[in-house]
């Protein structure tokens, strides 16, 4: 379910259809950037751990990994961490946390 609400916020986000960031065979750039950044949402907005994101994506706890370090990576950009840090906010509200 959480991870479900983080895949929701990033397609929304970077505007693609969420059925296609929670689809474990889709490789598209835009969506595999919507799926790393719900994957980052979910573990570190909502807390869960990567195994459990893992489990929620229906991937493997290295590809969650790899995806919050790259979200993480692009923190650097003062932009892109202004706009992760409301959405972090918009999770943690929505999730009750």
């Amino acid at each position: 379910m959480l991870c479900r609400l983080a895949a929701l916020l990033a397609a929304r986000q970077l505007m693609c259809p969420v059925e296609t960031v929670l689809l474990a065979s889709t490789r598209e750039a835009p969506v595999a950037a919507a799926r790393q950044l719900a994957m980052y949402l979910a573990h570190v907005g909502l807390g869960l751990s990567q195994h459990q994101v893992a489990v929620g994506f229906a991937r493997h706890r290295r590809t969650v990994a790899h995806a919050c370090n790259r979200v993480e990576d692009r923190r650097d950009d003062a932009n892109f961490d202004a706009q992760l840090t409301d959405i972090e906010c918009q999770i943690r509200w929505t999730a009750g946390r």
